[in-house]
């Protein structure tokens, strides 16, 4: 992990990406938060440099940030996420309604859209790559990522497509994003359940953040999260993909 400020904790939770960790994601907004907070930026189980672990990847997540918060001596914290650590920040706050102050999602809470195709544009390109990785396949990838292409460089494509392509990472992908495993997502009425029965019980303050042009998790999958979280608001930025940070 990497932390900088003073303050109140605040812990931002990284997406699932392939070749992702927390400083890919946070670290052009690190100089702000620590200007408020004791900020804390967290490689999740399996990606950068934290372990994989053998059970599921969302919840041996939960878990983890628990045992964080527990090393550290955090008794409660405000919790950012994004994409798949925004999903990890809600089931978390459900329950451990104690440890969280303030909860801050982004591009991602729990379940699917409910007006679009799914798989989405973004999650259709991503498993393309994770079934035959080629730096080509990832560039087209993180391109539905953003609503400006030219944000990414080549030196960006480059350093992600050097991560994304060493063993450790594919198979952390894989864990997540295969054909079967998005299949299962709509398999049984249990699991379809499992994505979004945690939200009324999230009590912390809840800000959800959208890109109104995301494409990997569209602007309607916000709507019944809004609804069920109690105390819920939605921003929803305009000129702005998945990676809304």
């Amino acid at each position: 992990f990497h932390e900088a400020g003073s303050g109140d904790p605040l812990i931002l939770l990284h997406g699932s990406g392939p070749g992702v960790d927390g400083w890919t994601n946070f670290a052009g907004n690190l100089p702000a938060f620590a200007d408020s907070f004791h900020t804390f930026i967290v490689d999740l189980p399996g990606f950068g440099r934290s372990d994989s672990r053998p059970g599921n990847p969302v919840d041996d997540a939960v878990n983890a940030l628990g045992a964080f918060m527990t090393n550290q001596g955090i008794t409660c914290a405000d919790v950012l996420g994004n994409s798949m650590g925004g999903i990890v920040a809600s089931r978390f706050a459900a329950q451990h309604p104690n440890s969280v102050r303030r909860l801050c999602s982004i591009g991602g809470v729990g379940g699917q859209s409910l007006l679009s195709p799914f798989p989405s544009e973004g999650l259709n390109l991503l498993l393309d790559f994770t079934e035959n990785p080629t730096r080509e396949r990832l560039a087209a990838w993180m391109r539905s990522m953003v609503f400006n292409p030219a944000t990414l460089t080549d030196e960006i494509i480059e350093e992600r497509w050097r991560q994304a392509s060493k063993s450790e990472a594919l198979a952390s992908a894989r864990r997540l994003y295969t054909r079967a495993a998005v299949r299962t997502m709509h398999s049984t009425p249990d699991v379809a359940i499992e994505q979004w029965a945690h939200l009324p019980r999230i009590e912390a303050p809840t800000l959800l953040a959208w890109g109104r042009d995301d494409r990997v998790a569209p602007l309607d999958r916000a709507l019944l999260p809004m609804r069920l979280i109690p105390k819920c608001e939605l921003h929803v930025f305009f000129d702005c993909g998945h990676w809304a940070m």
